[in-house]
């Protein structure tokens, strides 16, 4: 009877410690993912996003090939060319590199805004 108590008790160690080991590696993990969430979390919530317009990006393609910033057609899509032409305008103008046709850049090329980009901060 001795030696079946002893037994007993060792598989139930043994298998307490398979038990508390994958365990320890999912309360690292979740805790990884706590703190993800935190940050996440505590990050300045975005406002909404500023987008020009069809005709607006038209605007900028023909004052982009005019200063030789861009060699495409005046398509109204903001498509790879369209970019790297913003980019090197932006550069030469002294305003923030973002590749994206944004309020500053609009305001800069003298394109007006629509009443609805107009009502949003800055």
């Amino acid at each position: 009877m001795r030696k079946f108590l002893i037994a007993l008790l060792t598989f139930v160690f043994a298998l307490s410690l398979t038990a508390v080991a994958p365990n320890t590696k999912a309360n690292t993990s979740s805790s990884s993912y706590s703190q993800t969430t935190t940050t996440t979390t505590t990050t300045k919530k975005r406002g909404p996003v500023f987008r020009a317009n069809k005709d607006q990006i038209k605007q900028a393609q023909g004052i982009l090939k005019q200063r030789g910033f861009y060699g495409g057609e005046a398509s109204g899509k903001l498509d790879t060319d369209t970019r790297t032409g913003l980019r090197k305008y932006q550069e030469a103008e002294g305003i923030k590199v973002t590749g994206t046709l944004n309020r500053l850049t609009l305001e800069k090329m003298n394109i007006a805004l629509t009443d609805k980009q107009q009502e949003r901060p800055a």
